[in-house]
């Protein structure tokens, strides 16, 4: 796990500016997203408990973007340039420097986690432990987010991602592995790709019971 992370991270530390100018603002022409975020935000916010974690949050915009749909939202990430850029960004916010399988979280203590793309460079035989790391975190009733690249395929796809390799998920199995961490899918969405790849954007919500 330690060797493909520090790959990982070592390729995004690498293009913070180029990355954060391409995607700050992509949500803007991404309707679908966008709105899937905001379906989020909003479940959060009836649970009563705000406090919410963008779980690889890159240069900061879906955090920020969290607070100000009234969540108490704060960023995690491998890359130490992506944090320090997020926080330069957004300086009001709270952002660190954090492992996915080893988040600084307590248990059973969040509202609500956004996983939004940022699980997909982890290998298939890793992601079960980034999952249920996840489930930790979450209160009763907690919602998680997740959003990655899907196939109409039985089995995860690998592929040369721009930055690192990554992975496409069939939806379903991606479900499977949700259970598994005791998170419960109760919405999806899937549909047209908006790469050259073919893929089709995926994002699944759940639950904590």
């Amino acid at each position: 796990m330690l060797r493909h992370q520090e790959e990982t991270r070592a390729a995004y530390d690498g293009v913070v500016d180029l990355y954060a100018s391409m995607f700050s603002s992509q949500l803007e022409t991404r309707p679908f997203a966008r709105n899937m975020i905001g379906t989020f935000a909003e479940l959060v916010r009836g649970t009563g408990n705000l406090r919410a974690a963008d779980v690889g949050c890159g240069p900061g915009h879906l955090t920020a973007m969290l607070n100000d749909l009234g969540l108490d939202a704060f960023g995690l990430d491998l890359s130490p340039a992506m944090i320090a850029h997020a926080r330069r960004a957004h300086p009001v916010l709270r952002f660190e420097e954090a492992r996915m399988e080893a988040l600084p979280v307590e248990d059973r203590a969040l509202g609500g986690v956004l996983a939004h793309y940022s699980m997909i460079h982890t290998p298939p035989g890793e992601l079960p432990a980034l999952l249920a790391e996840q489930g930790r975190v979450l209160a009763s009733g907690g919602l998680f987010l997740v959003s990655f690249f899907g196939t109409e395929g039985a089995e995860p796809v690998r592929f040369d991602h721009k930055v690192a390799p990554a992975y496409s998920w069939p939806a379903d199995r991606f479900a499977e592995l949700l259970a598994g961490a005791g998170l419960v899918t109760f919405a999806r969405l899937l549909h047209d790709p908006a790469s050259e790849r073919g893929f089709l954007d995926t994002h699944l919500l759940a639950r904590r019971p």
